[in-house]
């Protein structure tokens, strides 16, 4: 039995998807605005809508801008059959044998700009500014079958008037993430986030430990999501920040409870929280009394009057005090104290698995977790520079704490999959970063 598809609410982040192009955006009010290029979308029509709904772009005004118009559109719900081939609906049957005929000289369209743009004003459909553009061009009925399909295309992607909403899923925030700005995910493609996943053995039990210093949430999201919900695995994220960057593990909108079993905390306070002796900070909060000494100086206490002080210590109003206790609630501690109890409880017990993905050298942080991790497990280090990995395994190979090294470098290409023209895409992406994987021995 297939669960049901969840409805769009408010707070939640969404994926827009134009054609091939899509944008992760917070629904965070109903006055809250999404911009795709020159068009600016309303969403206040997507509340309790199922996500995979298309919507149509129907214009509310257009704004004279500094890049052209600026269009704000209304969204509609629309069914499947208005999303038809555009070559279907024109109704397009007579095609050329070949193109030598053609001229590219840019007088085949006999529509000057003016009259496209107010074509786009008074037409809300593409279907039909496709179709006028269609009959005014000299050339497009002596092009190929190919050729044809190739314009249509092309007119589709700048005149499309559908929307897609999509729920985020850890290969969509990768894909959006790494085209926006590769930079702040440390250039992880999808594909090098899956062979972290797949070489750092996550699954639903277990204790797993990662550092990473800048992916947007990405990695411990997709670590968090491998572990699943109602299972018994955690996951302990480490940063060198204040606050760790969590949008992508938000965007996901998982199970409160799962959401608990990813332990955000900072690298070297919670270092600080393991190795320390006696009581710890969070105890000593608790046990502190409001009146004792901080630091040699008394807890400053409210002065009353005198009056006051004979009303309040009337025997038939004051609660005899006993031995030890104190006059006021203890202070509660800060969430962060108590995230680093729970992880140090965890690194007491160690970890079944380690991933670094690092900005900085890690060979200094690497040493200071290596001995969290059990034996015979998977470490895994992801960085951008072959360098830093190249000294990380020779310094491993010394110590001989871990075995079975190998640094590797991940290469993808993309294939455009249809009839008769299957090839590779003309751009793709040279490097992804390098891995350092291996399994420890102590």
């Amino acid at each position: 039995m297939t669960a049901s598809t969840p409805n769009i609410q408010l707070g939640d982040y969404i994926v827009i998807q134009r054609q091939k192009y899509t944008k992760l955006q917070k629904f965070g009010s109903l006055d809250t605005t999404a911009t795709l290029g020159k068009e600016t979308l309303e969403l206040k029509s997507l509340l309790d809508h199922p996500y995979g709904s298309t919507f149509k772009m129907c214009v509310k005004e257009t704004k004279a801008g500094k890049r052209g118009a600026q269009r704000q559109h209304t969204l509609e719900l629309c069914s499947e059959t208005e999303l038809g081939s555009t070559r279907e609906n024109l109704g397009i049957s007579s095609s050329g044998a070949d193109n030598r005929d053609i001229c590219d000289n840019g007088e085949a369209q006999a529509l000057k700009s003016s009259d496209i743009e107010q074509l786009r004003e008074a037409c809300n459909e593409s279907s039909k500014i496709i179709e006028k553009l269609v009959e005014n061009s000299k050339t497009f009925h002596n092009r190929t079958e190919y050729s044809q399909e190739k314009y249509l295309l092309k007119k589709e992607k700048k005149y499309f008037e559908f929307v897609q909403i999509r729920q985020p899923t850890i290969r969509l925030m990768a894909d959006i993430f790494y085209r926006q700005d590769a930079d702040k995910v440390m250039g992880i493609r999808v594909d090098t986030l899956s062979q972290i996943i797949s070489y750092s053995g996550v699954c639903g039990f277990g204790n797993y430990l990662l550092y990473e210093s800048g992916t947007n949430g990405l990695l411990p999201a997709a670590m968090i999501n491998a572990i699943g919900a109602d299972t018994e695995g955690t996951l302990v994220h480490m940063h060198p920040g204040n606050v760790a960057q969590k949008q992508a593990l938000l965007a996901l909108k998982l199970p409160l409870e799962q959401q608990q079993r990813c332990i955000s905390v900072n690298l070297y306070s919670v270092l600080r929280e393991f190795y320390q002796n006696g009581t710890s900070a969070v105890e000593a909060a608790v046990e502190a009394s409001p009146t004792e000494e901080v630091n040699g100086t008394e807890t400053d206490q409210p002065e009353t009057s005198t009056d006051e002080q004979s009303e309040t210590t009337e025997p038939s109003t004051k609660k005899p005090k006993l031995d030890g206790e104190t006059q006021s609630n203890p202070r509660t501690p800060p969430r962060w104290q108590l995230e680093n109890k729970r992880a140090a409880s965890l690194m007491h017990a160690k970890f079944d698995s380690l991933v670094m993905s690092a900005k900085e050298h890690p060979s200094n942080i690497l040493q200071a977790l290596l001995p969290l991790i059990r034996p015979s497990r998977p470490i895994v280090i992801f960085s951008t520079c072959k360098e830093l990995l190249l000294e990380t395994y020779m310094e491993l190979k010394a110590t001989a704490k871990v075995t079975n090294l190998h640094l590797t470098s991940n290469w993808l290409r993309m294939y455009q999959i249809l009839p008769n023209r299957t090839h590779p895409e003309v751009n793709m992406s040279g490097n992804s970063g390098y891995l350092l994987t291996g399994y420890t021995l102590q």
